[in-house]
């Protein structure tokens, strides 16, 4: 990547992006969860598709920064060299700085369902993620596994294109379909244990704005359990970024 590039639109677009990826990732849990809502009970294919769609619609939006939206993802790109160590920084900062206004707006847009919502673990549960069954090593073990498939498949991408950065290159705007896919896929096979953060940012940045919110019956952030959909995730990217070179021969 350029790195001659304005580190200041290269946060506004890593902000842009991350914030649309998680108005709408959040919305569609909203959606599926909250009581009263059209997709009230629509399921966790509903919510597979949703996060999808709002890859798709964040990677669009973040063209300028590669469309990183994910600190697992910067990590390995730092790690094979493809983005300068300010450039990393930058991007993690815009991305916890665009998911805390992502979600800020998706309470604005449920304000009354979270109010209506009698069950504080479901308002939880649109903000951040949490385990099925609560065994640290093996949610943690989950995380890593499945940000590994996505940084690592974001790599084999470069196969098929120019990829610099983040995502697959030579398609224009279409190099967001395969990324959104690839969430798509996660979810579905990689997703029961633990909601799928696979992103520190998508997971704390909610977290946090869970917590400053003024939401109606809210209970605990469940900070107990925050750092697995960040350890995780931060693992899981930087195994791509070392075994990726070697399994898929990029040199």
């Amino acid at each position: 990547m350029n790195e001659s590039i304005n580190l200041g639109l290269y946060f506004v677009s890593e902000t842009v992006g991350t914030a649309l990826l998680i108005l709408l990732g959040c919305g569609v849990v909203a959606n599926v969860v909250l009581k009263g809502t059209k997709g009230n009970g629509g399921g966790f294919l509903m919510v597979n598709w949703g996060w999808g769609l709002a890859v798709f619609a964040g990677v669009i939006a973040s063209a300028y920064s590669g469309a990183q939206l994910n600190p697992a993802v910067s990590l390995g790109l730092l790690i094979a060299a493809k983005i300068t160590v300010a450039q990393f920084f930058v991007a993690v900062a815009a991305q916890f700085v665009g998911a805390i206004i992502g979600a800020f707006l998706t309470w604005l847009t449920y304000k009354e369902h979270f109010d209506m919502e009698p069950e504080a673990a479901s308002k939880l549960g649109v903000f951040a993620t949490g385990p099925a069954n609560r065994n640290y090593f093996w949610n943690l073990v989950t995380e890593i596994i499945g940000t590994f498939v996505l940084v690592f498949v974001i790599f084999a991408f470069a196969d098929y294109g120019v990829a610099e950065i983040g995502v697959p290159g030579a398609l224009g705007g279409l190099t967001a379909v395969p990324v959104a896919l690839l969430i798509v896929g996660i979810g579905a096979s990689l997703g029961g244990p633990t909601g799928y953060a696979i992103n520190p940012a998508r997971d704390l940045g909610p977290r946090i704005a869970h917590a400053i919110l003024p939401i109606k019956g809210k209970g605990s952030s469940d900070w107990s359990y925050s750092w697995v959909p960040v350890v995780g995730p931060l693992i899981g990217g930087a195994l791509a970024a070392v075994l990726a070179p070697v399994l898929l021969s990029l040199g």
